[in-house]
């Protein structure tokens, strides 16, 4: 969420800036700024009242001491006068805030400078690329047909107990989903973050903290005898741990990772794009949250992103990165980075992590804050990838280490998996 003092000191700059976007602010941020003149002007109408109640307070005590008991009494009755506007002004009060967060929770973050402008997809900037792509013969088969003829996910029986889009794995398949999963934190934790399991359910107020809610109600599972909502990421929980925080400098920044199921309904989701492990309704991801002070965000962005490409080189998988257009862009990012992996078999790119900085945005929504060196209390920035979703980079072993005599395993994989060849 937006602060209405960057909002206002900002104003022209801001609506240019969420152009990149595809958007159109003008009137939404007028209405936040005339929001926020009414909030103001309710808050000094209460403040003077409170005073003035006060005031009145003293006085009266200090007239029945002196044995003025008619003037105290007069001025009893304009203290009751008194509080019956202040609880009038208080929730006058709370009514202009409510209406002030409610515009504010519809403006997206302002993408950073390095964003390009752009409407969809097919404006984002490939920025780098790596690996060789290999090369299969005629036979070769996409990753579902894999899983059926070698047994590894039957997604069949996941429709049987649940429904679509959430897979049995089996077997070796079992085996080498557990291994990523032990990987990936591994190679997480040796780089400096802490492990955490978190719960897989939060409450509105983590959900609204990190942006999912009111933003993605549409894409959450949502527990309703219990209020709560399956997690669509680890983000969400592991960022929330630090809700309400004021941390010291000097414990910045803070490092974390944790494997969780993901839950997402999407919506809408049809077409051979989203066949097998393409897209799914339930699946695996190991996730990495960065807090960091505002003036080592950036430096940390991009150690993630070095982060993740070097977990890409030991799998020894072909991908690419791309920097994603305004019209693309996560409404909570300022600047993100995707990583995509080939998928031979498909003959298409695969995204299989996201890596994000959200500068202040959710930080305000969390109430996130530390005590810089000069003592004063500060919003810190907040940082998020996928190092990484599961399913794809499953999907991406399979179909591009095929052989015609079964699957071979990297090499980095083995003393996981315990086998070295799917056959």
């Amino acid at each position: 969420m937006l602060q209405v003092h960057d909002i206002r000191a900002n104003k022209d700059a801001y609506i240019n800036a969420l152009k990149k976007r595809g958007l159109d602010v003008s009137e939404d941020i007028e209405n936040i700024l005339e929001a926020d003149e009414n909030r103001r002007a309710t808050q000094t109408k209460l403040d003077e009242t409170l005073a003035q109640s006060n005031t009145f307070s003293k006085e009266i005590g200090m007239l029945f001491k002196s044995g003025e008991t008619q003037k105290a009494n007069i001025l009893k009755e304009k203290t009751s006068k008194l509080k019956e506007d202040s609880k009038r002004f208080q929730e006058e009060l709370n009514a202009a805030v409510e209406t002030l967060d409610n515009l504010l929770y519809t403006i997206p973050n302002i993408p950073h400078e390095l964003v390009p402008a752009g409407t969809d997809e097919n404006d984002n900037e490939e920025v780098f690329a790596e690996g060789d792509i290999p090369t299969l013969d005629n036979e070769a088969l996409p990753h579902w047909e894999l899983a059926k003829k070698y047994d590894l996910i039957d997604f069949e029986l996941g429709v049987k107990v649940t429904g679509a889009g959430f897979p049995v794995y089996k077997g070796k398949g079992a085996r080498l989903q557990r291994a990523l999963i032990s990987y990936f934190l591994d190679k997480n934790t040796e780089a400096g973050y802490t492990e955490y399991q978190v719960p897989h359910l939060v409450n509105e107020d983590s959900a609204r903290g990190t942006g999912q809610l009111p933003d993605k109600e549409g894409q959450m599972y949502h527990v309703t005898g219990d209020d709560l909502y399956l997690i669509p990421t680890a983000e969400v929980p592991v960022t929330n741990l630090f809700r309400g925080d004021l941390l010291p400098h000097t414990q910045l920044p803070i490092t974390c990772t944790g494997y969780t199921p993901c839950f997402r309904r999407e919506a809408g989701s049809y077409g051979a794009h989203v066949r097998g492990l393409n897209r799914l309704h339930q699946f695996d991801k190991v996730e990495i949250v960065r807090i960091e002070h505002p003036d080592n965000s950036y430096k940390a962005l991009d150690g993630m992103v070095e982060h993740v490409k070097n977990i890409l080189r030991e799998l020894k998988l072909p991908y690419r990165i791309l920097r994603l257009c305004g019209g693309d862009l996560g409404f909570t990012s300022a600047l993100t980075y995707d990583f995509e992996v080939f998928s031979t078999a498909q003959d298409r790119w695969l995204e299989i992590s996201s890596v994000s900085n959200f500068e202040t945005f959710q930080a305000n929504r969390l109430k996130l804050r530390f005590k810089d060196g000069d003592g004063k209390n500060k919003l810190a920035h907040t940082l998020n990838g996928s190092a990484l979703a599961l399913p794809r980079v499953l999907a991406g072993i399979l179909e591009n280490y095929q052989t015609e005599n079964g699957i071979n395993i990297p090499d980095v994989l083995v003393p996981y998996c315990g086998f070295d060849r799917i056959d």
